[in-house]
């Protein structure tokens, strides 16, 4: 019923994917998901485990990943609004350290498609946002990995964020344009820069 356009993004695997919306004066239908229409645009990829998660406004999540089960991500956003972010970890990759971000909210139904060997992160710029993603591998507890959210090598460009890096990715002294302070995780202000945490 639905047909997908696909857009690929400057780093080789990652692709906006934009469903067809059908909206007439009770509201709208859309296919969040078709797996003829994904192979026919050349994505063949198994989904295996769908998660959700709700946040506020403020908080960030990540720069995350899986060290010895990589999995690959189709993200979107149900309500509210977050700006997206995979940072390429592939060996040999002509673009590793590089990353590329997106805004997703309820309203663009946009997703991002995030192959297996990036880092994933977002950062919620609405009131709340409910986060929803497919995974190719389950989540396999102590399997993960992380990098700091702010780490000048990688130069993530987060809209809206205000602050003095200090060498750490601790949250505090970071706020959003509006005063709304940074968030995370305990976890997700200790993790390292991408210089330390991958030595080839």
């Amino acid at each position: 019923m639905g047909k997908i356009k696909v857009t690929a993004c400057p780093i080789e695997g990652l692709f906006v994917i934009e469903p067809t919306v059908f909206g007439d004066e009770r509201g709208y239908f859309t296919e969040t998901y078709n797996s003829r229409d994904m192979q026919e645009a050349g994505i063949d990829r198994l989904f295996v485990q769908d998660n959700q998660s709700g946040s506020v406004k403020g908080v960030l999540r990540g720069l995350h990943y899986q060290k010895e089960h990589p999995q690959a991500k189709l993200v979107r956003v149900i309500s509210g609004s977050v700006f997206d972010v995979a940072v390429d970890l592939r060996g040999g990759s002509p673009t590793f350290g590089q990353w590329h971000g997106i805004t997703l909210t309820a309203d663009n139904k946009k997703q991002f498609l995030i192959p297996e060997g990036f880092a994933h992160g977002f950062l919620v710029l609405s009131e709340s946002a409910q986060f929803c993603y497919k995974c190719t591998d389950f989540y396999h507890p102590g399997d993960e990995g992380g990098l700091a959210w702010n780490d000048p090598a990688i130069g993530i460009e987060w809209p809206e964020l205000e602050g003095t890096y200090d060498g750490t990715p601790r949250a505090d002294g970071w706020h959003l344009s509006d005063g709304t302070p940074l968030v995370l995780s305990e976890r997700d202000q200790k993790w390292g820069p991408l210089a330390e945490t991958f030595r080839f």
